[in-house]
């Protein structure tokens, strides 16, 4: 290769990796819907649950009480390597007290840490990502009334080339968006129900397959998975086989027992707790939404 050929395909190199380093950069999302808010950490508790927070962050085994100290530590095995939940308790130094309201959101809707780093889509802020800015708040608000926990957070156990972090800009400029999926809505009740199963609650994280890169698959919405940790499969919530009556969804969201009398088990058990401290009229916009989805076999 001639002197002047390498220099031609250094400059390429260089300034493919420019052009990289420039699209997975991290971008924090305008946070003006913040602007003006009165926290309210009542309410924050009703977002609390319906996000599941506690369902990942509090420690492994914990119960009643203990549940909302959010210490992290619960593993969650992957195709990509196992996650650890984090410390995200009110603690300063090794939970998330020490951040602003500004630092949480933009964690939260736009995967985005204090020090400017992309956060693993373990965190589901693909989801995420559509909360309002008054439930953000509130969220917030709660969080730093709850306990702190002098627990170090535990390195995530994720090998090359997935542990580099700055891959994951890619990764969302090809997943990451705040549309909805379902876009006509019949109903306000359905509207409310869209908002808590593709924002809040994530539902899809777990009942969505996904494509080889992690992203999901929007074309199989709701329509059943492989478990993350290859032990089963999340099941298909779609009228296809979701075939129970809104009554029977009703009952089970909120008492985890189907209609043959078989209860809850595994981490759905968390989601029944969490569905049961929400109001009611939230539960039935659920069904509703559920009800709304298309069937697919």
């Amino acid at each position: 290769m001639t002197h002047r050929a390498l220099l031609m395909a250094s400059g390429i190199v260089l300034l493919g990796f420019a052009i990289f380093l420039l699209a997975t950069q991290p971008r924090p999302a305008l946070q003006a819907d913040l602007n003006g808010l009165t926290p309210d950490a009542t309410h924050g508790a009703l977002v609390f649950a319906a996000a599941g927070c506690a369902s990942c962050h509090m420690a492994p085994e914990a119960e009643d009480g203990a549940k909302l100290v959010l210490a992290g530590g619960m593993r969650f095995p992957s195709a990509f390597g196992t996650f650890v939940a984090p410390n995200i308790s009110s603690d300063p130094t090794h939970g998330i007290g020490g951040w602003t309201l500004e630092h949480f959101a933009s964690a939260l809707r736009d995967g985005i840490t204090p020090e400017g780093q992309h956060y693993f889509p373990a965190l589901p802020y693909t989801a995420y990502g559509k909360m309002t800015g008054q439930d953000v708040t509130d969220l917030w608000a709660y969080l730093q009334s709850l306990p702190p926990a002098a627990t170090p957070s535990q390195p995530h156990e994720v090998g090359f080339p997935f542990n580099i972090r700055r891959l994951i800009g890619g990764w969302k400029l090809l997943f990451q968006n705040r549309d909805w999926h379902m876009t006509t809505v019949t109903s306000p009740e359905v509207e409310r129900g869209r908002y808590i199963v593709e924002a809040l609650a994530h539902c899809a994280e777990c009942h969505t397959p996904r494509s080889m890169l992690g992203g999901l698959d929007q074309g199989r919405w709701m329509a059943g998975a492989p478990s993350p940790d290859r032990q089963g499969r999340v099941p298909n919530i779609t009228p296809a086989k979701l075939n129970w009556s809104a009554g029977e969804i009703y009952t089970y969201l909120t008492t985890g027992f189907t209609p043959d009398y078989d209860s809850v088990g595994g981490h759905m058990a968390h989601v029944v707790d969490n569905m049961a401290k929400l109001p009611e009229a939230d539960v039935r916009a659920v069904v509703a939404y559920l009800k709304a989805l298309p069937a697919i076999e």
